[in-house]
C-alpha cells in the first residue's frame, strides 16, 4: 500500500497494548485509573487556583496552564487506546493518527515551554527579587503563555502538513500505542522530508532544555552566596517541585528516545513511553500538592467548598 498525500486509502495499526489479549481487563483497568488520577489531579490543581486570591501569582499562573496541558496531553492518547484495548481494535485512521501526532507535538512543545516559563519565573525571584513584581507582571506572564501556544500550534501545523507530503510503503504497524512521530516517519519510504521533520522536533527541546539550565545554574549560583543556611533552604525548597517536575519529564523523555537507539525490543519501549505520556502527567498535581502548604491549603478549602453542596444536592433530591 502506498500513500502520498492522499486520504482515505487504509488504516494505521497501533500494535501496542492490543496485542496482550490475555491481559486486556488489567491493562484496560490499569490505564483507565491513571486517566481519572491525571484528569481529575490535574483539574484540582486549576479550580483551586482560579477560586483562591493567593494563588494569583506567576508561578501558579504557570502552574494551571501546565496543569491544562498535562490534561491535553494525556487526553490524546490514552482514550483512542482503552477503545482498541477494549474492541480488540488495532486500528486507526490515517486522518485519526494525523490528528493524534498534531495534538501530540501541540501539548507536547507547550509543556517543554511552560516548564522554561517556570524556571525563569524562579530565576527571577531569586536572582532578581527586588525587580520581580515589575519584571514579572500580569501582562508578560500573559505575553508568555500564549508566546508558548503560538509555537506549539505553528510548530505542530509545520510538522503536520510535512508529513502529509510522506509517501508510506506496505507495512503500516506502528509498534505502539498511539501515534508517535518517531515510529510513523519509520514507516515512511522517503527519507530527505524525516530529517526536516527531526529537526523541527529537537531544536524546539533543545532551546527549553537549555533554557531551563541556564536559569538553574544562575539560581544555584545565587543559592550559594547566601550565608545564611536557613534561607538557603528555603531557596532550594522552593525550587524543589519545579525540578522534580523537569527531571521526571527529560529524564523519562530522553529514556524513550534512547531506548528505542539503543534496542529493538518492542516492550521496553512501549514502558518507557508509558512514563513518558501518561506516568509523569500523573505524578506532576501530586509533586505540586505534597510539596506545598499554599497549594494544600487551596486544596483543601475547594474540597470543603465542594463536598457540602455535593451533599445539599443529594439532600435536595431525596
Amino acid at each position: 500500500m502506498e500513500r502520498g498525500n492522499q486520504t482515505g486509502v487504509g488504516n494505521f495499526l497501533l500494535q501496542g497494548f492490543t496485542e496482550d489479549l490475555d491481559l486486556k481487563a488489567f491493562f484496560f483497568g490499569l490505564f483507565l485509573s491513571m486517566y481519572l488520577v491525571t484528569f481529575t489531579g490535574n483539574l484540582l490543581i486549576i479550580l483551586a487556583i482560579c477560586s483562591d486570591s493567593h494563588l494569583h501569582t506567576p508561578m501558579y499562573f504557570f502552574l494551571s496552564n501546565l496543569s491544562f496541558a498535562d490534561i491535553c496531553f494525556t487526553s490524546t492518547t490514552i482514550p483512542k487506546m482503552l477503545q482498541n484495548i477494549q474492541t480488540h481494535s488495532k486500528a486507526i485512521t490515517y486522518e485519526g493518527c494525523l490528528s493524534q501526532i498534531f495534538f501530540f507535538i501541540v501539548f507536547g512543545c507547550l509543556y517543554n515551554l511552560l516548564l522554561t516559563m517556570m524556571a525563569y519565573d524562579l530565576f527571577v525571584a531569586i536572582c532578581q527579587p527586588l525587580h520581580y513584581s515589575v519584571i514579572m507582571n500580569p501582562q508578560f506572564c500573559g505575553l508568555l503563555a500564549l508566546g508558548s501556544w503560538c509555537i506549539s500550534v505553528m510548530g505542530s501545523l509545520l510538522e503536520t502538513l510535512t508529513l502529509l507530503r510522506l509517501s508510506f510503503c506496505t507495512d503500516m504497524g506502528i509498534p505502539h500505542f498511539f501515534c508517535d512521530l518517531p515510529e510513523v516517519l519509520k514507516l515512511a519510504c522517503s527519507d530527505t522530508l524525516n530529517l526536516v521533520m527531526y529537526f523541527v522536533t529537537v531544536v524546539p527541546g533543545v532551546f527549553s532544555l537549555s533554557g531551563i539550565l541556564f536559569s538553574y545554574s544562575q539560581i544555584f549560583s545565587s543559592i550559594l552566596r547566601i550565608s545564611s543556611a536557613r534561607d538557603k533552604y528555603k531557596a532550594f525548597s522552593r525550587c524543589g517541585s519545579h525540578l522534580s517536575v523537569v527531571s521526571l519529564f527529560y529524564g523519562t523523555g530522553l529514556g524513550v528516545y534512547l531506548s528505542s537507539a539503543a534496542t529493538s525490543s518492542t516492550r521496553m519501549s512501549l514502558v518507557a513511553s508509558v512514563m513518558y505520556t501518561i506516568v509523569t502527567p500523573m505524578l506532576n498535581p501530586f509533586i505540586y500538592s505534597l510539596r506545598n502548604k499554599d497549594m494544600k491549603g487551596a486544596l483543601g478549602t475547594l474540597l470543603r467548598r465542594v463536598v457540602p453542596l455535593s451533599i445539599g444536592t443529594i439532600t435536595g433530591f431525596s
